[in-house]
């Protein structure tokens, strides 16, 4: 391979990796509309591994107290994450200069492989909404 082809190989990677990332952020602050609900919400990324029985699910939900968190496996085959994120107490009072963290209502719906699961671990880790399922049929 020449310098000038592993160069322009290099680009080309450096190029589709900023638009990954850039489609990732897009996500994550893209306020998603809710037709049985009247106010916006975004969905948290989620990271989504499975080791046997058993499929853990992390949600980034940073600032996000556990008593504004619901989960659900849904009989459908999915789990269901819905919250709320709400504003520091100093933003509602002060001007807001930067807002990159999306707050406000939350919810993400995650198809999990077939089967039916009981949810067996829920705790909160560094920002991260920690699921835990285990398959029972």
């Amino acid at each position: 391979m020449t310098t000038r082809h592993s160069q322009s190989w290099m680009w080309a990677q450096a190029l589709q990796m900023l638009d990954e990332a850039d489609q990732l952020q897009r996500r994550f602050f893209t306020e998603v509309g809710r037709r049985d609900r009247a106010t916006p919400t975004w969905e948290p990324p989620v990271d989504v591994f499975t080791a046997d029985d058993e499929v853990w699910l992390f949600f980034a939900v940073p600032g996000v107290a556990a008593e504004q968190v619901q989960v659900l496996v849904d009989p459908a085959g999915a789990l269901v994450v819905q919250g709320e994120r709400k504003l520091p107490v100093v933003a509602r009072s002060g001007s807001i200069r930067r807002l990159e963290i999306p707050h406000g209502r939350f919810a993400r719906r995650v198809p999990l492989p077939t089967g039916r699961y009981e949810l067996f671990a829920q705790q909160f880790d560094h920002g991260f909404l920690v699921i835990g399922l285990r398959r029972i049929a």
